[in-house]
């Protein structure tokens, strides 16, 4: 059995060339999300491309206790993870004091609580097996808030500081903790965001997932505390550290908002 890598968020965009590519080294997977019958096909097409096991958990990381489950059954099946991608998120498009609170709190429990908690649990058996690798995708989002999409901003701004965090806590124990920061994206995020109008967006040639991808599974298996996609993206997030606060949020603004 080749290293197992556990991707949630795999039915499309990052996760499912995420999956791709670990299938294309020789490693099994367990693959997470809520779109069964894309995840089938994707088995599918790895197992007879690749000759590698895997595994699919249907699952709504939304929902409270959600990765205990996914854990649960990981445990059951006696896989170990070798390999922790936390990939699920969404955004959501608008005036905070008018946007839907059920929607943001599924959006702060998948992008927080489910990433958390998934890692929580999946640590110790890494930490026991002296080695391990964490990819936690977070977002050029994390560098600044976000005004008109307040809270996705908000979320991936924690998963950029828990990374770093516990990534230097584990320093020594043979496990590490990789955030991987893409910018703007052709995947599936914009059509759940309804963002496809903002300057930032409209007009624009996006990276693929597969580019994003690729970037991403490199750094984690380098061992990267932080990975920016793009040199743009790059110069962008670290300009944001001498930039006046009140200009980063007119100018991040400007570009959320729709033509």
């Amino acid at each position: 059995m080749g290293k197992i890598a556990l991707i949630t968020g795999a039915s499309n965009g990052i996760g499912m060339e995420l999956a791709k590519i670990h299938a294309k080294s020789g490693g099994d997977l367990v693959l997470v999300a809520r779109n069964l019958e894309n995840l089938e096909k994707l088995k599918s097409e790895l197992e007879k491309s690749h000759g590698v096991l895997v595994y699919l958990i249907r699952k709504d990381l939304s929902m409270l206790e959600a990765a205990r489950e996914v854990y649960d059954e990981v445990k059951k099946q006696n896989f170990r993870i070798d390999y922790l991608v936390n990939n699920a998120g969404f955004g959501i498009f608008g005036l905070f004091y008018e946007t839907d609170w059920t929607r943001e709190q599924q959006m702060i429990n998948l992008n927080i609580t489910a990433l958390t908690q998934l890692t929580k649990l999946v640590l110790p058996d890494m930490i026991k097996q002296k080695e391990g690798r964490v990819l936690n995708v977070a977002s050029t989002a994390a560098f600044q808030p976000g005004p008109l999409m307040a809270i996705y901003y908000a979320t991936k701004a924690y998963v950029l500081f828990f990374s770093e965090a516990i990534g230097e806590e584990l320093r020594g124990t043979g496990v590490t903790v990789t955030a991987l920061c893409p910018g703007p994206t052709s995947s599936g995020f914009q059509a759940v965001s309804d963002i496809f109008d903002s300057r930032l967006i409209k007009g624009k040639k996006l990276p693929s997932s597969k580019e994003v991808a690729e970037y991403g599974y490199q750094a984690m298996m380098n061992g990267r505390a932080v990975a920016i996609h793009g040199l743009v993206n790059y110069l962008m997030a670290n300009s944001v550290r001498v930039s006046p606060r009140s200009l980063v949020l007119k100018m991040v603004r400007y570009m959320q908002e729709k033509n």
